[in-house]
């Protein structure tokens, strides 16, 4: 069986391992869920009692959660190292470095600023409180990640890796939180750039707003959400 990743939308982090299945070339299938509406019911619960996006169903068929735990399997089958570098190597010290930045505080900046959009009910005051916190931790973070920044075209050499898949699906946060302009941090946008112009993370975005663009043969098929909590949930 090919492993299946159930995506998010709309603006899901996941969208990042998207792009990251189709650098890889290994055959798999995906899964969609509205994370505003499906993702939040009892049914979901028993695919990932968290509620929250990704999950990978491995190809034995294990349910698997986590952004980090699915990059690390991922990472485990690139006997190619399309999206990895060799273990015990610099460079895959370096990409590790990278995905524990982004998957924790990166990200975590901007709960403040999630938690705020999504409140109900409404406390305006509270909500404000919440956004120029999420802007300060936001601002903070991005500083760090620009620093961190070589001269390589990706964050680990001259092609996209993990890291950058691990990236992508976040760092447009900024623009829909509105919190400042890219091009403060000069390195980090020139990235983004590159990647955002990547055939592959094109084809996950384009998926991502419900479309049926042209990718590679690897994405075999979606399968429908309700199916693979009928066969993979708990």
């Amino acid at each position: 069986m090919e492993p299946l990743l159930v995506y998010g939308f709309p603006l899901g982090s996941s969208m990042g391992l998207v792009a990251t299945l189709e650098w890889l070339g290994q055959p798999y299938r995906l899964s969609r869920v509205d994370m505003l509406s499906e993702m939040k019911t009892d049914a979901y619960a028993r695919l990932n009692g968290r509620l929250e996006t990704p999950v990978l169903v491995t190809d034995d068929g294990r349910v698997l959660t986590e952004t980090m735990a699915i990059a690390l399997w991922l990472e485990a089958r690139d006997k190619e190292r399309r999206i990895s570098f060799d273990p015990m190597t610099a460079e895959a010290d370096r990409l590790h470095q990278f995905m524990a930045f982004i998957n924790t505080g990166f990200t975590g900046a901007f709960s403040p600023l999630w938690i705020a959009l999504e409140m109900v009910p409404t406390d305006p005051a509270l909500q404000e409180t919440l956004r120029a916190l999420g802007r300060k931790n936001v601002i903070e973070r991005h500083d760090r990640l620009e620093a961190m920044i070589g001269d390589t075209p990706f964050l680990v050499g001259d092609r996209p890796t993990l890291a950058d898949g691990v990236l992508i699906g976040v760092a447009r946060w900024l623009e829909f939180h509105e919190v400042v302009e890219s091009d403060r941090w000069p390195r980090l946008a020139a990235l983004r750039r590159r990647i955002e112009a990547d055939p592959a993370v094109r084809f996950a975005t384009a998926l991502e707003r419900g479309e049926s663009p042209l990718g590679s043969d690897a994405l075999l098929v979606h399968v429908p959400l309700a199916e693979v909590i009928e066969r993979f949930g708990t």
